[in-house]
């Protein structure tokens, strides 16, 4: 099986050279440009993180800070900064490792192969995605906006499970209903619509409603 690294890197050389020394060495690699972007990554699974500290958008500290609590693989930061007080900052933020550029790119292998291998001595995995800051955990069953748990009912969680694993795909009130309900159940589906309406109005007090559309005379869809 080929680990899978995820490279994070505003500098397009940089993330080049790793991808391709990476590859060559048997590793699966996923890029990123900016941190927002890495984030949207994270539902790909990466069994490693390679994430460049200055980036303009969002830097690599930020991004750690986000994705740390639902992201156990190990985060190597990237950066030229040298001082004992950045390094303070990338552990404090939940990074494994800090590696100044420039760096020996067969170093850098050498421990990206290091923390892997403890990695998967004592792996455990999260299915999770995010959007904006919504982060939905599809394993431990939560909602969060902001690391604030959300409280959703059952069947609330298993239409948002549907819809944002389908993102951008139409569905039906009656099509929701049979997934979620299923064909025996005793119902119509005019029940989807209340529940749609009771997830909408506990998204809003987030300011996170965006996410669910309605698609007028076809049914409702999820978006970044």
């Amino acid at each position: 099986m080929a680990y899978k690294l995820l490279i994070v890197d505003d500098e397009r050389d940089v993330v080049s050279l790793l991808k391709d020394y990476f590859e060559l060495n048997h590793y699966e690699t996923i890029t990123a440009y900016s941190g927002t972007e890495a984030i949207n990554m994270i539902s790909r699974k990466p069994d490693l993180i390679l994430l460049d500290v200055d980036m303009p958008d969002m830097d690599g500290i930020t991004v750690c800070e986000k994705i740390r609590e639902y992201v156990a693989c190990p985060i190597l930061f990237l950066t030229a900064k040298t001082e004992d007080s950045d390094k303070i900052k990338g552990f404090a933020s939940g990074g494994d490792d800090y590696i100044i550029k420039p760096f020996s790119i067969d170093e850098l292998g050498a421990r990206v192969e290091a923390h892997i291998r403890r990695e998967h001595r004592n792996h455990t995995e999260a299915n999770v995605r995010f959007f904006g800051r919504l982060v939905i955990d599809y394993s431990a069953k939560t909602i969060t906006v902001d690391g604030k748990t959300m409280n959703f009912a059952k069947k609330e969680f298993e239409i948002l499970e549907l819809l944002s694993l389908n993102m951008g795909q139409v569905f039906d009130k009656e099509r929701i209903y049979e997934k979620i309900w299923g064909y025996d159940a005793k119902g119509d589906a005019s029940v989807v619509a209340e529940h749609i309406r009771r997830i909408r109005s506990k998204l809003k007090e987030v300011e996170e409603d965006y996410h669910l559309e309605t698609v007028w005379g076809m049914g409702y869809k999820w978006v970044r």
